[in-house]
């Protein structure tokens, strides 16, 4: 008899475990919990948060009533955006078309938009990876016909160079005297030229010349002994260029004043430098494309059979 009560009993506890189990599952039949007497459960709390909700509803409606979204419209152009002056002289240019060096030099000084003495500026992209050490294409030049601008050379050097330096027409030459200044962040030239013995103690001033392109470096002779050959090379129109990290050469080649026959003259000069600076690890074209422009002038594509 014990023995059948006990099979009994464990036979009851397992229905009623599968019917509590069966209620749960049901979502009517959910106890609901009593609230409390104060704090986050309490009826004043549950009431709060309820009108704070339908508010925000209300508002989300209201705003969506008001303000209906609008069409988005395109994106113009680079062209349509532009003023009329600009859209005019444009129209000289063919899209899609490539011109000969002297076609392209001759658009460029023609849709000039400037009432200054406007920069024409030349545009190569190479086929090069400035990653690798052998493709960061870098040199400097000096412009047949000159740069047409004013250069305010700096020279850091002593002594008999320092002398010198002031001969060739340097505009500032120091050495303690011109540590001073660049303590001061004061950067009043253009070009800084500097003896080998002395570039040990402008190393600290790296962060304030590197950004700025004034950090004197052998590769484009601005660090020489002979610094008053530098001087008169950088007054000349000796000009460095180097491929940004696209692959492209940003240069200018001289003013909109100085006619085709200079700008070309300083064209050809820049592309032969850039052709002879042609690394070995690169097969096939070495330029892929190539445009001239004027400050704030529509560019000019190159034929590139033409170079």
């Amino acid at each position: 008899m014990a023995e059948e009560k006990v099979k009994k009993t464990t036979k009851e506890i397992v229905e009623e475990v599968l019917d509590i189990k069966a209620e749960t599952l049901k979502p009517e039949t959910k106890a609901v919990k009593p609230l409390a007497k104060a704090g986050k459960r309490s009826a004043k709390a549950v009431a709060e948060v309820e009108e704070k909700v339908e508010k925000e509803e209300k508002k989300k409606t209201a705003s969506t009533e008001d303000n209906p979204k609008k069409a988005v419209k395109p994106t113009r152009s680079l062209l349509e955006r532009r003023g009329k002056k600009y859209k005019a002289i444009a129209e000289k240019i063919e899209k899609n078309k490539s011109y000969s060096i002297d076609d392209a030099i001759k658009l460029a000084i023609d849709t000039s938009t400037t009432k200054f003495d406007a920069t024409v500026e030349l545009h190569i992209n190479l086929n090069v990876d400035p990653r690798h050490a052998d493709q960061n294409i870098r040199d400097s030049i000096i412009m047949p016909s000159g740069t047409g601008k004013s250069v305010r050379v700096a020279v850091f050097a002593e002594d008999k160079q320092a002398a010198d330096a002031k001969k060739a027409g340097a505009d500032i030459v120091g050495s303690d005297d011109f540590l001073k200044q660049l303590d001061k962040e004061k950067l009043d030239f253009d070009i800084l030229i500097s003896t080998p013995v002395l570039m040990a103690k402008l190393g600290k001033y790296a962060r304030l010349l590197g950004p700025k392109g004034l950090m004197p470096n052998p590769k484009s002779g601005t660090v020489t002994p002979d610094v008053a050959k530098a001087v008169t090379q950088a007054k000349a129109g000796k000009v460095e260029y180097r491929v940004d990290s696209t692959g492209i050469v940003h240069l200018g080649i001289g003013k909109v004043s100085f006619g085709e026959t200079k700008i070309k003259a300083n064209f050809d000069a820049v592309l032969a430098n850039i052709k002879s600076n042609k690394p070995n690890s690169i097969k096939g074209s070495y330029i892929k494309a190539a445009y001239i422009t004027s400050s704030m002038g529509p560019s000019v594509s190159v034929d590139l059979s033409t170079l």
